[in-house]
């Protein structure tokens, strides 16, 4: 019971800061961002490859949040809204630079996720350097959809449901997609390790 009053009171709590925000207070804004903003810069590390890329994504979702907030009609909808902002500047940002990027986020845990054991337990013996550096070509490799959603899976262990939130798909498109990226991710590891 104390969880839920307590969930029940971050909730109205969020509520009266986007109130607040939207109305023009910038401090009520900052309030909204400060713990929301290390697992969106992690996101888009991720999505656009590298930190530079990846803060330039997050600063300017943030003045584009910031913007839009006054026609955000449900606060409950608030981060899947946030999340959404900062998937499509990693998409603006990486069709701006159109250029290799050095991956700077470790990713074993998402090879060894996406993969399964079958391709993990064949793929050739590596050390640890060139492993990680097949992994980072063969993240690459794949689409930027397909990357966030490989990463907002993955790396930030968030449930269908949320992706779709943040993606503003359906659950069901989100399954296929995730699919197809795993498939994806699972042929650019292959052609990497030949």
């Amino acid at each position: 019971m104390a969880q839920l009053a307590a969930a029940a009171n971050e909730r109205a709590g969020t509520r009266a800061a986007i109130a607040r925000a939207q109305a023009g207070d910038y401090g009520a804004f900052d309030t909204l961002l400060e713990p929301r903003i290390e697992p969106l810069l992690r996101v888009a590390t991720v999505i656009v490859g590298n930190d530079a890329d990846a803060r330039d994504a997050t600063q300017n979702a943030c003045v584009q949040a910031w913007r839009e907030l006054p026609r955000l009609r449900d606060p409950d909808r608030f981060d899947a809204w946030l999340g959404r902002i900062v998937t499509n500047a990693c998409r603006t940002i990486l069709r701006q630079r159109r250029r290799q990027v050095i991956r700077e986020l470790p990713i074993e845990s998402l090879g060894e996720t996406a993969l399964g054991g079958s391709v993990v337990s064949t793929r050739p013996s590596l050390d640890g350097l060139g492993e990680q550096d097949a992994l980072d070509r063969a993240f690459d490799r794949l689409h930027p959809d397909a990357r966030a959603i490989l990463v907002l899976h993955h790396l930030e262990d968030r449930s269908i449901a949320e992706i779709a939130g943040v993606l503003g798909l359906s659950s069901t498109t989100i399954k296929w997609r995730l699919v197809v990226a795993r498939r994806a991710f699972r042929r650019a590891l292959e052609v990497e390790w030949r």
